[in-house]
């Protein structure tokens, strides 16, 4: 007697399980990290984004090329996933994160293949990722906060690594004092909101400025504007939420609570109750021609520290770009501001960490030592892929990079003006510690992730909008008119 099957999930419910079905999503995971292994490095390329509705996008920053992916693979969702997480904890090496976690993947690949069970991968990689996080905090270099000089330069050291490998390379110099500048001008707990991006088109890079104070384009004209003064010192700010002329709220709203937070005062909703204690102040006011708009000027706002970039370039994907390497930029120094400590960029720590875990992974006995080890080699794909988007031999170049490591080198990195090695941290090539670690446990993370599961159960109608369980009999009903 043939024994009927059970009929548990819905007809059409797709389930695949067991290893193949983990191969698979380790596959997926590959492909996604495929999309972005070119943008890492300063010889990375940029990818251009369009989207449905046929905006372009010109982006170098991995979170946000993942963004506009859309991607619909529910196991490569979490690179996605940690590739934000980085963007919002640290700012910058959302590239790296992604490729370390697929490579993580890659390297596990043949031991699922194997039969090696999920679990034990897992416990070996969470030891890996302990070990490598206390072994970055035990060779990172802090920075001597007392020293102002020697701190501003470090954090511009740090700006300048983080700009290298986006669109304005070029001007690292420029933008880097310029991103210190704004961070520092802000009071202690460093709030991003307090620096406004302002992009005015046309003009060159270098036209670009940072206004210590608010900054926000003229809102409104009135009959004789153009014979009052240009600049007032020392002036009384009114701040009224009365229609002065109609235009666009939005506008005015965000300008209202800029210059509340800056120059104190309270908003008035009527011109009755002017008193002093009302009205707010700062130092200087002005009103200047950037580009085709006016702007309007609030210096020295004695309330908060609040600064504005006021960015120039040509193409509209071109400053928006710029954009978002600055916002990369500064997190990076708020990061390095608020933990002092330092590593070196450019593979250097990678190539360390992996030496010291291959090390490690020989001490010990039994399936960890291969995992180890294959957590060791997977970190070698950062200065592979900066190698390989540069066009250098990229075996030859970590061969000596393993050789030089092995002898103490341990901020030895690959240096891509010469096509050799370097030590990188003599070369100032420096990142926060903080964005190490956290790109290394949200990599081992999302691996382990992806590796703990091993069914997927689709349910099928719950992707498409049209009636439950539509269509006719065993499912191949006619067509729906959509």
């Amino acid at each position: 007697l043939q024994p009927t099957p059970v009929i548990l999930l819905k007809e059409g419910t797709d389930t695949s399980q067991g290893i193949p079905q983990l191969i698979s999503n380790i596959n997926a995971c590959q492909v996604i990290a495929e999309a972005v292994r070119t943008t890492l490095g300063p010889r990375g390329m940029d990818k251009l984004m369009v989207d449905g509705r046929g905006k372009a996008t010109i982006s170098n920053d991995g979170a946000t090329i993942l963004k506009l992916l859309d991607v619909v693979h529910p196991a490569a969702k979490t690179l996605v996933d940690i590739a934000r997480s980085q963007d919002a904890e640290v700012g910058d090496g959302t590239t790296s994160v992604t490729l370390l976690a697929a490579e993580f993947l890659k390297q596990l690949k043949p031991y699922v293949e194997e039969g090696l069970h999920p679990q034990t991968i897992i416990r070996a990689f969470r030891n890996a990722t302990n070990l490598a996080v206390n072994k970055i905090k035990e060779i990172a270099v802090s920075v001597k906060k007392d020293d102002k000089q020697e701190q501003r330069q470090l954090l511009e050291k740090c700006a300048a690594t983080a700009l290298n490998s986006k669109l304005i390379a070029g001007q690292k110099e420029f933008f880097s004092k310029m991103v210190v500048d704004a961070v520092m001008s802000l009071d202690e707990l460093l709030s991003l909101k307090m620096i406004g991006i302002k992009k005015v088109q046309g003009g060159a890079l270098e036209d670009s400025q940072l206004i210590s104070g608010v900054a926000f384009k003229k809102t409104f004209s009135y009959a004789g504007f153009e014979m009052q003064p240009k600049r007032y010192d020392n002036p009384k700010i009114a701040l009224l939420n009365v229609e002065l002329e109609l235009k666009a709220e939005k506008d005015n709203a965000e300008v209202r609570v800029k210059s509340v937070e800056a120059c104190g005062g309270s908003i008035q909703t009527s011109v009755g109750a002017m008193t002093d204690e009302v009205l707010g102040q700062c130092e200087l006011f002005e009103e200047v021609q950037v580009g085709g708009e006016r702007y309007n000027f609030f210096k020295g706002c004695p309330k908060a520290k609040t600064c504005t970039i006021i960015l120039r370039g040509g193409a509209e994907q071109f400053t928006e770009e710029t954009e978002r390497s600055l916002h990369d930029a500064i997190m990076i120094v708020r990061r390095a501001i608020k933990n002092d400590s330092i590593v070196a960029g450019g593979g250097a720590i990678e190539m360390e960490l992996s030496k010291y875990l291959r090390d490690y992974s020989r001490t010990i006995p039994g399936k960890q030592q291969l995992l180890i080890g294959a957590y060791a080699k997977a970190l070698e794909v950062i200065p592979r892929q900066l190698c390989d988007n540069a066009g250098f031999d990229a075996t030859n170049i970590l061969n000596k990079l393993r050789a030089k490591h092995a002898q103490g080198g341990m901020w030895y990195g690959v240096d891509i003006n010469s096509e050799d090695i370097a030590d990188n941290f003599v070369s100032c090539v420096w990142e926060p510690s903080i964005v190490r670690i956290n790109a290394l446990t949200a990599a081992s993370e999302a691996a382990c992730l992806i590796l703990s599961v091993d069914e997927t159960i689709k349910n099928p109608r719950s992707s498409v909008d049209g009636p439950p369980g539509g269509g006719r009999g065993r499912g191949r009903g006619r067509p729906h008119a959509h």
